[in-house]
């Protein structure tokens, strides 16, 4: 039997980083990837000569982060998008109010700046919670401490409720009230026109990946681990584990000896989201110029309220809108024509006849995805950021996590998928490792 140095559960960016590190500094690694493709939750559609990303599409804040150095010295290619972060204006966004009519520019930025004092003292609110508070819940005592006409509230209420759906594909009532203390942007935003699982290609270039190798088995001890996979058993003096939360809590992993309490209990207090994009190719642009977004308020957006214009990131008239948290889970048995057509319904409210029917509709399916379960994690009410810590705490140097539910920061992105990764290789080797060094060939 072949024994390793190290065995990586998962060739998503998490693990795909790990193991380049990994073997970088002289390991012999494998990684086990269940699916027959790698990337995990980065994956690109190529149909028709055009490119959409099923699953992560941006770069949150290009300044300070470690992703944008190894994109660029994997020589990505990419445009500036600043408005994946749901922010209240940051480039041109087309308002509509609840009776369908555009807010002029004075409207917008009156509604922005009501916004930005809300999230102000929303920091207050949050550090004041109570364990087992939702997020829900401090927006609610942010909004009574503010003390605004009831029509004011409930525009940034409803902005705030769509926040939470659009960050973390989950209604405010189940996140935890820090379950949006992460969300701050540091410098623009950018896509990848030429596809964000070039990113996992590239790091998975020059590694031992072994595809449709489905694991369901660990067995450990001090000594080192055996992997039960489809394909067979291996074994390694350590394991890396990158798989989703929704995997963790499937039971389609077993360990044995069973993962201490700590552990178990952190993971309990995280759940995978419900959160699936929804693309719609037009023959001709119907919609508004020169904006990044169209967002729709009041009743009218309870469900599809944001639109984001990608006609110039594919070439022909394109919008995406995404089905987050209530409206994914009543829609998840929909048909793809049965969504696109609920979707244009709400634009014909704003549009009228010009709404044109779409050449080409994309709907993704993650909830139905049994090797992610869903989108990404967040936190229940009643789990502390801390949590994330513990996830990564290796586990008597033998069983080290990883993933983007492991990263206290800027959990549920691209960037603490790769910093995970990164950290969880530290850990193995006992020394620093320079980002810088990521994109060299091996």
């Amino acid at each position: 039997m072949t024994h390793f140095d190290t065995i990586v559960i998962g060739a998503g960016v998490s693990g795909l980083t790990a193991a380049r590190f990994l073997t970088q500094a002289g390991q012999r690694v494998v990684v086990l990837e269940a699916r027959d493709r790698v990337g995990g939750r980065t994956w690109t559609e190529r149909s028709d000569g055009l490119i959409s990303d099923r699953g992560a599409s941006w770069i949150h804040g290009v300044d300070n982060n470690p992703l944008t150095d190894v994109v660029r010295g994997f020589g990505m290619r990419t445009v500036e998008f600043t408005v994946g972060s749901y922010q209240p204006d940051s480039r041109p966004i087309a308002y509509y109010s609840p009776n369908g009519e555009r807010l002029s520019d004075s409207d917008v930025t009156e509604f922005a700046d009501d916004v930005r004092a809300f999230d102000r003292q929303l920091v207050a609110t949050v550090a004041a919670s109570t364990l087992g508070d939702s997020y829900e819940d401090v927006v609610d005592s942010a909004l009574a401490a503010l003390d605004w006409n009831a029509d004011r509230a409930a525009r940034v209420r409803e902005f705030l409720l769509h926040r939470s759906e659009e960050q973390y594909g989950v209604h405010a009532g189940l996140l935890d009230a820090h379950g949006l203390d992460d969300d701050t942007v540091e410098g623009d935003e950018v896509v990848f026109p030429d596809g964000f699982d070039q990113l996992a290609a590239n790091l998975a270039t020059g590694l031992d990946v072994r595809l449709e190798h489905v694991v369901t088995g660990i067995e450990w001890s001090s000594g080192g681990a055996a992997v039960t996979s489809s394909r067979g058993i291996l074994t390694a003096a350590r394991v890396v584990v990158t798989v989703p939360i929704g995997v963790l809590k499937s039971g389609d992993l077993s360990f044995e000896p069973a993962l201490p309490n700590w552990f178990t209990t952190a993971v309990a207090g995280f759940e995978m989201n419900n959160f699936e994009k929804v693309f719609l190719r037009f023959p001709t642009k119907f919609w508004d110029d020169n904006v990044y977004a169209i967002r729709q308020q009041g009743p009218a957006g309870e469900w599809w309220h944001s639109w984001y214009d990608l006609t110039d990131l594919h070439g022909i008239p394109a919008l995406l809108t995404f089905a987050a948290g209530p409206s994914a889970i009543d829609a998840r048995h929909w048909t793809d024509d049965r969504i696109a057509e609920s979707v244009l319904d709400a634009l014909r409210g704003l549009y009228g006849e010009r709404v044109e029917t779409p050449t080409h509709v994309l709907v993704t399916r993650w909830q139905d995805d049994p090797y992610s379960r869903g989108s990404y994690a967040y936190m229940k009410p009643g789990s502390t950021p801390e949590d994330h810590d513990l996830l990564a705490t290796p586990i008597d140097g033998v069983l080290h996590f990883a993933g983007e539910a492991t990263w206290t920061d800027d959990p549920a992105t691209v960037t603490a998928a790769l910093r995970s990764g990164h950290r969880a290789a530290e850990n193995i080797l006992g020394q620093e490792l320079p980002f810088e060094g990521l994109a060299n060939p091996l």
